[in-house]
């Protein structure tokens, strides 16, 4: 093998490729460093994207404008489940409305949308989730389901199937496709639901495995397709949290795996947090609720 001669044209391009190479492995490390290192700190820190809670003392006191009922339930030693149950009078109760709020604060950050149902005549059943509020105890996806079953259970014990709505805003419609999957409803109601916590991930972290990644998956395409109660979806076009596309890949699932029908109401212009502004929002809730 003939070797450039120092100072060469080739010996001087030969130089420059090994010049270059070195660079070009010299990059591809620094950005697989940096690759792992943020898929690392995104595995560790996913539950603050996810949730904000925030905790509430024992003996805090409520100050809600709609008559309810405070219940603090013990599951263990370790472990309180708060709810909260905005009541209606008995002589005009329609049912119960099993509510899942979103990943913000607690049920006090929520209370404002009771009116929501509490005029058409529908209690409105509220639980924090663990960490939010005056809930205590581990955090986890099965204790998420865990946790809606008791409050499925109690609603039970007053209320029969058919009067029954189960809602879930944002976070909570994860929560809520699963019990209404496993458990007799009126009706389902999802409010800027996604498609599962994985699809929602690999909108925002494309590049990463994050279906390896994801501490949470709460699959809310498989629970629908389980859900033998009629569904309706709430999302605006705008939502900047929970892609408007989520809900469309929802109701692309296969029309057969629907027993009982499903509608996704558009709300043009929506964002995350702001439906409730909207006339169209509440035209077709109260028709939802009104229905026998």
């Amino acid at each position: 093998m003939v070797r450039p001669v120092p100072g060469s044209r080739s010996f001087i391009f030969a130089s420059m490729q090994k010049s270059v190479v070195r660079k070009i492995r010299k990059w591809i490390r620094i950005i697989l460093v940096v690759y792992i290192a943020c898929g690392i700190t995104l595995y560790f820190i996913q539950e603050r994207f996810l949730f904000h809670p925030q905790k509430l003392s024992e003996d805090y006191v409520f100050h809600f404008t709609t008559p309810y009922k405070e219940i603090n339930l013990p599951l263990n030693n370790e472990t309180n489940l708060s709810i909260v149950q905005f009541t209606v009078p008995d002589s005009i109760c329609k049912g119960v409305v099993l509510y899942f709020h979103g990943n913000r604060q607690n049920i006090e950050h929520y209370a404002p949308f009771v009116s929501n149902f509490t005029k058409n005549n529908y209690e409105v059943w509220m639980m924090d989730y663990p960490g939010f509020g005056k809930s205590t105890g581990e955090r986890t996806e099965s204790v998420f389901y865990e946790d809606a079953l008791q409050l499925y259970k109690m609603a039970r014990a007053r209320f029969a199937k058919d009067s029954i709505v189960i809602y879930g805003k944002s976070i909570g419609t994860g929560v809520a496709a699963q019990l209404a999957s496993v458990r007799d409803c009126k009706r389902l109601i999802l409010e800027t639901p996604y498609y599962s916590i994985d699809a929602l991930f690999r909108h925002y972290a494309f590049i990463y495995p994050v279906s390896w990644m994801c501490k949470f998956h709460f699959p809310v395409y498989q629970y629908m397709e389980k859900v033998d109660a009629p569904i309706t979806l709430f999302h605006g076009t705008r939502d900047e949290v929970i892609p408007f596309g989520q809900s469309g890949w929802l109701m692309n699932l296969p029309k057969n795996v629907f027993r009982s029908g499903r509608e996704l109401v558009v709300i043009k212009n929506g964002k995350h947090n702001n439906l409730d502004d909207f006339p169209l929002f509440h035209e077709k809730l109260d028709s939802v609720l009104q229905l026998p």
